[in-house]
């Protein structure tokens, strides 16, 4: 019964997706990349959640909440707050240039080479650290959901490179040859089925937790597990205090404010007033997020008793104990959704960089929309394949797969961030500053976290053995003393950055102030209630986080 509820949900939206595309010119760059321009408020919504809501947050933070508790919701709460900013200030400098790609912004602030350093960066955070943490996330689920190697009779590595590879194909047909549209379409349909679903598992945890009642479930979860519910992390936390105030905030608005797989839905909305309110009530939505992506982990945590093998596994593991028979294949279907959601968005994303900023400005600059589309597919492809070879490679991550994620992603995101901040915010740093910038922000980074980092934690807990510290606790904590935790080292650098923008600004600066370009391609009056229900939301966000 499961099988087909999950076979016949997942035909059911492929097929919606089609009919809802079926008139759009998908041989043209606007219609294949951008859906046309043809994107409602409700649809850009749908496809942001979902686009952000996949497999490796579902499944790697309920596996940092089931290891620390709630103080991980910061990823989800606070990303509301950067969400109101991106609509309300960036997108509308973005939109007003009728842009198809952030690096295409970048390009007409400051040149073409920048634009292509942009694109690369954006591509190779893309096949090495994203597209395989969706698919190895999404493969996790699975084969602990349905028991795949003892159904198979397979082992677990096997399993996952099975699951890898079924996700990743299907993905590609999706992406590759139904566009930005068919995504957002489907994204819409598998968001409300997300919500309700993902809703669905921590209220039937609390019925086993409460034996019956959701009431007594929270009460007893709350009561017998009081450290899982404090938000203020210590030192040695995946989220110390202290960091919701640096480099926080900074990666939540390269995610949300520069990231081309989630602007890209927006590009693609019918006017700016469509593409702010899909923005901001995505922003609203995300108040409900951490009942689906924490509050399921500190669940697992309780009925487990804190025993699992890998954290990760938690959400797999409790959905297989608490959701009845009956729902486990709409629910397997929704998650197949959400998974192939993300990864769908990212090739169809790296399809418009490398057609758009790449293929049209070094391989052929005479091509026809109808070849950059091609190129685009082609080169979505090749993503996709390297992206599922590289996958199942990370299931030995050190410190979880969310953790593993947004540290790697450091390498690339604070760069891009700083670059599009100066171009948003100055008029006369030249091109080879952002150059300089890029380099530095890519290289210091790297060099910080795989290189001075390793070395100088191994020395702390060389001194921790000779002196006889055994205690989990205190080597924890020593190794967490060692280093500034990655999110400082991003707001570091991101300061650092911005300043050597800045100065070569100051010592060479361009001849004349940038103007920015406005085009008729695109509506531009902004919605008149951004700013209030903005600010409503933000005022929400804070208090549902200072609860805790």
């Amino acid at each position: 019964m499961g099988i087909i509820s999950f076979i016949g949900f997942t035909v059911l939206v492929a097929f919606y997706a089609w009919w809802k595309t079926r008139g759009t010119n998908e041989k043209s760059a606007d219609g294949y990349f951008l859906g046309g321009r043809s994107l409602g408020a409700v649809t850009i919504a749908g496809s942001l959640l979902l686009t952000n809501l996949s497999a490796e947050q579902i499944v790697g933070l309920n596996g940092q909440a089931f290891s620390e508790g709630v103080l991980v919701m910061a990823w989800e709460t606070l990303a509301a707050i950067a969400m109101i900013v991106t609509a309300i200030w960036l997108l509308p400098s973005y939109m007003k240039g009728g842009i198809t790609t952030i690096p295409e912004y970048v390009e007409k602030r400051f040149d073409h080479q920048t634009k292509a350093i942009l694109t690369i960066l954006f591509l190779s955070g893309y096949v090495i650290v994203i597209l395989p943490s969706v698919l190895y996330s999404g493969s996790l689920a699975f084969s602990t959901m349905f028991d795949i190697p003892g159904m198979l009779g397979i082992s677990q590595e096997a399993s996952i490179w099975l699951s890898v590879w079924t996700i990743g194909l299907i993905g590609m047909v999706y992406a590759i040859f139904g566009g930005l549209k068919a995504v957002a379409v489907s994204d819409l349909v598998n968001a409300v089925g997300l919500l309700i679903g993902g809703i669905l598992i921590p209220i039937f945890g609390l019925i086993v937790i409460g034996n019956g009642s959701v009431a007594e479930g929270l009460n007893t979860l709350w009561v017998s597990n009081p450290d899982k519910f404090i938000a203020a992390g210590e030192a040695d936390a995946s989220i110390p205090f202290g960091t919701i105030f640096t480099g926080m905030m900074l990666v939540q608005m390269f995610y949300w404010g520069t990231n081309q797989a989630i602007l890209q839905r927006v590009f693609g909305a019918k006017s700016l007033k469509d593409g702010q309110k899909g923005m901001i009530l995505a922003a609203l939505v995300k108040f409900l997020i951490p009942i689906i992506v924490v509050l399921p982990g500190i669940i697992a945590w309780h009925i487990f008793d804190g025993e699992l093998e890998n954290p990760d596994q938690a959400y797999p593991s409790l959905v297989k104990e608490v959701l009845p028979a009956s729902l486990v294949g709409f629910f397997a279907a929704v998650l197949f959704g959400a998974i192939l959601s993300s990864f769908n968005s990212l090739l169809n994303s790296s399809a418009t960089l490398f057609g758009f900023d790449l293929y049209k400005q070094y391989f052929k600059k005479d091509a026809s929309e109808e070849q950059i589309v091609k190129a685009g597919k082609i080169f979505g492809i090749i993503l996709g394949i390297l992206g599922m070879l590289v996958a199942p490679l990370i299931a030995n991550a050190p410190d979880g797969l969310f953790a593993w994620l947004q540290e790697a992603n450091g390498c690339y995101s604070i760069p891009i961030l700083t670059v599009v901040v100066i171009g948003f915010f100055t008029k006369r740093v030249p091109a080879i500053a952002a150059k300089i910038g890029v380099v530095s922000g890519v290289v210091l980074y790297s060099i910080s976290q795989f290189i001075i980092k390793p070395m100088m934690v191994s020395n702390v807990l060389k001194d921790a053995a000779a002196n006889g510290v055994t205690d989990e606790k205190t080597l924890s904590l020593l190794e967490a003393e060692a280093y500034p935790h990655f999110l400082h080292v991003m707001a570091i650098l991101f300061v650092l950055n911005i300043s050597i923008m800045l100065i070569i600004g100051k010592l060479y600066p361009r001849d004349a102030d940038y103007v920015q370009k406005i085009t008729d391609d695109v509506n531009i009056t902004p919605w008149k209630y951004a700013m209030i229900t903005g600010a409503a939301i933000t005022i929400l966000v804070i208090s549902t986080y200072l609860i805790f």
